[in-house]
């Protein structure tokens, strides 16, 4: 009897659950599939979701991941664009290129793809991971870049734009908040500064995360553990922010972004939430505001790319926490506890 080769993976065994196992290497099962070595990765505040419970469509014994810059090592017949060797940024939404949903550019719910990395299908917290639908789910790293930096660009950056600053209609001249001020929250920061907003005030209960926020362009912080947010954003305004940006995904925090919108405004949810929220129709059908929420579609990630290749756009700043491979769970530790350990971003890279 022969047995498949192995390699290491954070396998999730239930909430609060998880551990690093020796697991099958993944394979071809698609020729669109593409089987990529992953050299950098990251843990993201989903994956601590996961861990909790809140997303039940991940079944025990699912390696999770949806993050990272790798190296081709074997690709499908039908794969045209990437060849062994290639040094490639994986998304974190996987695109077949050819539904409805995907010729709409709303990758999020490509009927074969989506976010299924880490979720749905094995994920990139491995030495070794298969990309669905490899032409449209993969990008080339330009020769030379920093591609710690670039592990950025799988998920948090094109979330923080999209789903924050675009789909909340940043504008030059708004008054922006964003509550939350971790890795996704610090991303909508960056990038709401392509509008040029008149501020940016972001709120948050850790001192150390608001410290950082001022470095990367935040006009006003407010510590949401000193006082009513909302009497505080009000007494600062006219009437309130143009657009709240929510990248925590507690009822508390969509709370305050229903309190401090003004009439008119945006509320942005970024947020995951793992509960309902107490939404106050009955005071804001009459402010004319607007409520989106979104799941990241990766459509903005080309232009991303190019703004860090620009030096435009600095995402390695976001990076607090390195690690090697064989320290996983030692990461997953640390970013488990952001506030202490002063964390934002961690690399865990395989080298």
């Amino acid at each position: 009897m022969t047995h498949s080769p192995l390699m290491k993976a954070l396998v999730y065994h239930g909430p609060g659950e998880k551990s690093w196992d020796s697991v099958p290497l993944p394979h071809i099962s698609k020729p669109t599939d593409a089987i990529v070595r992953v050299v950098k990765t990251t843990i993201c505040g989903t994956d601590l979701h996961i861990l909790k419970g809140d997303v039940p469509a991940v079944t025990k014994g699912r390696i999770l991941g949806h993050e990272g810059i790798g190296i081709i090592q074997e690709t499908g017949d039908a794969v045209s664009n990437f060849k062994k060797g290639d040094h490639v940024l994986i998304s974190c939404i996987t695109s077949c290129g050819k539904c409805e949903y995907c010729k709409r550019q709303m990758y999020a719910h490509c009927e074969d793809g989506g976010w299924i990395l880490g979720h749905l299908i094995d994920g990139t917290q491995a030495e070794y991971v298969r990309i669905p639908h490899a032409d449209n789910s993969l990008y080339h790293v330009p020769p030379g870049e920093d591609e710690e930096a670039l592990v950025m660009l799988s998920d948090i950056l094109p979330t923080g734009f999209e789903i924050g600053v675009l789909y909340g209609t940043v504008k030059p001249g708004d008054i922006v908040a964003i509550v939350g001020a971790g890795p996704v929250g610090m991303a909508a920061l960056l990038t709401a500064r392509f509008f040029s907003p008149s501020e940016i005030i972001m709120i948050d209960v850790d001192e150390s995360r608001l410290s950082m926020a001022k470095k990367f362009g935040a006009t006003k912080t407010i510590n949401s553990a000193c006082g009513n947010v909302a009497e505080i954003v009000l007494a600062q305004t006219k009437d309130g922010v143009d657009v709240a940006i929510e990248a925590v995904g507690m009822p508390q925090t969509f709370d305050i972004c229903q309190n401090i919108v003004r009439p008119g405004g945006h509320i942005a949810n970024i947020g995951v939430h793992g509960k309902s929220v107490d939404f106050q129709i009955q005071k804001l059908w009459i402010q004319n505001i607007t409520l989106t929420t979104g799941l990241v579609n990766t459509n903005t990630t080309p232009m991303l790319l190019k703004t860090v290749e620009s030096k435009e756009l600095v995402p390695g700043n976001l990076i607090t926490h390195r690690f090697t491979f064989d320290q996983f769970l030692k990461a997953y530790d640390v970013f488990g506890n952001a506030a202490a350990e002063k964390a934002l971003k961690v690399i865990i890279s395989n080298t």
